[in-house]
């Protein structure tokens, strides 16, 4: 008997329906809420472990001070940032460039072999997601069926209760991550100072700070898994950034089918039956509602919840663990064991240059700053004693936080330095500008435009050398 070609045609596009859409919406377009179950297992302690400690990380950090200064601050309202108790300014724009470009191949890098590693043990919304929130609505509502009960049955005291007091602890979870993200722009004490003052002292700022609490509380109890399936533009990158030799968590389809229901003491093999037993255990787990076993979907954040539900049940079945893991398309299909690739050297060649330059930069990055340009639209002039003299605009950043008297000298060629006005003295982080005359003789002119260099100087100390150009008279 032929086989019906319109049936096969018909289970096949069934079979890769998932790929329409993604798989918490449904046909119509209306969401379906996830309900995963509570993740356990080695790799859920590891991820804990890892969560908890960036949780300590984030919260500690803007009350670690070094030399006076955060350790962290991104100030971009005043232009200013700190890094380590350094201070970084808008002069050290380059610096910025070269730490941007070594994160963006970074990210690629780690995705080509990694896969999206960092969606599930680093994300910070897979952090709060799962390690904050969803465990607070564990504690509050119980595991994944107490939770489905409890939203289908009619509103009552128990039902209030419990609805009510989850949404008022994430909305002051929602405040307290605000606060916190507000400290690494302007800085703990400047928010306390916000804070005693009062909303009517502020309102604009007030205004904002409700604004962002009530967008991390949309974020984490209404948008929840949406962020990363629709929002997140690194889901979408990750198609264009995998291939066969990328790690990601995996299905082994050439170990687990045909899936058959397990039975107690039968011989799969002789069934023509693979290791999974299509308990679904993989997906009640998942937080963003896929079955891993259909292949590597955008909504996977490789949170591994999959791998330690699946590794229980082979425990319980008597089958070796890893039929969900951590591989590659190549490993499951061919059978080869990981490797390094021509790409993936050139990503990592690449980022260890950048690298290389930005520590570089950042190990010849002066404390202080000098611009010496020479005055626009002024000619040199000639003075009675035949000495010729140039006008110059000076611009000069501190970038420490100590308070520099500058004077200049003036190095090469012979010649004298004559302030307009008073020497300047440098307030801690300050910017400081004025002019000078720079006086040459004659016989020092080398030519119509010649080099000359000028030293910086500090209570005696050369802090800096510029050079820049001299007009005069035709030789």
């Amino acid at each position: 008997m032929e086989p019906n070609l319109s049936e096969l045609y018909k289970d096949k596009e069934a079979e890769e329906s998932f790929r329409d859409h993604i798989s918490t919406v449904d046909e119509s377009g209306k969401r379906l809420w996830v309900y995963p179950k509570k993740s356990k297992g080695r790799l859920t302690a590891y991820r804990r472990i890892v969560s908890l400690g960036l949780l300590a990380i984030l919260f500690s950090v803007p009350f670690i001070k070094v030399g006076g200064e955060p350790l962290l601050l991104l100030n971009f309202l005043e232009r200013k940032f700190i890094i380590f108790g350094q201070i970084f300014w808008p002069q050290d724009f380059i610096l910025a460039v070269f730490g941007m470009i070594s994160l963006i191949v970074f990210i690629v890098l780690f995705t080509v072999v990694y896969g999206r590693i960092f969606c599930g043990w680093l994300c910070p919304q897979t952090i709060f997601m799962e390690w904050v929130f969803r465990q607070i609505e564990y504690w509050i509502e119980g595991d994944y069926m107490a939770q489905k009960k409890l939203n289908k049955q009619p509103w009552n005291t128990q039902k209030i209760l419990k609805k009510g007091s989850k949404q008022i602890i994430f909305v002051a979870i929602s405040a307290l991550i605000m606060h916190t993200l507000v400290t690494y722009i302007i800085g703990v004490d400047r928010l306390w100072e916000l804070i005693s003052q009062g909303p009517m002292e502020a309102p604009g700022t007030f205004a904002a700070m409700v604004v962002f609490t009530g967008l991390f509380y949309g974020v984490f109890g209404w948008m929840r898994e949406q962020v990363c399936t629709t929002i997140c533009p690194y889901g979408r990158f990750q198609g264009v950034l995998l291939d066969r030799q990328s790690i990601v968590v995996a299905y082994d389809y050439k170990r687990g089918e045909t899936r058959g229901k397990f039975r107690k003491n039968e011989d799969r093999a002789a069934e023509s039956k693979g290791d999974c037993i299509d308990c679904k255990q993989c997906v009640y787990v998942c937080p963003t509602g896929i079955d891993i076993r259909n292949g590597t979907q955008l909504e996977c954040v490789n949170c591994t919840a999959c791998i330690d539900a699946c590794d229980s049940i082979m425990d319980k079945v008597g089958k070796p663990r890893g039929l969900v893991r951590y591989a590659s398309e190549e490993n499951i299909a061919e059978g080869k064991p990981f490797r390094f690739t021509w790409r993936m050297a050139g990503y990592s060649t690449v980022l260890a240059v950048l690298l290389g330059v930005l520590v570089l930069s950042l190990s010849m990055r002066s404390d202080f700053e000098t611009t010496i340009l020479r005055t626009p639209g002024m000619m040199y002039q000639e003075r009675d004693n035949g000495n010729i003299t140039n006008l110059y605009n000076f611009k000069m950043v501190n970038k420490t936080n100590e308070e520099m008297p500058v004077t200049f000298e003036l190095l090469s060629p012979e010649g004298s330095i004559e302030m307009v006005g008073e020497n300047i003295t440098l307030k801690p982080q300050g910017i400081g500008e004025g002019a000078f005359f720079v006086v040459l003789k004659p016989e020092n002119i080398a030519s119509m435009s010649s080099k000359i260099e000028i030293g910086v100087y500090s209570e005696g100390e050369l802090i800096e050398t510029v050079k820049t150009k001299f007009l005069g008279p035709a030789i």
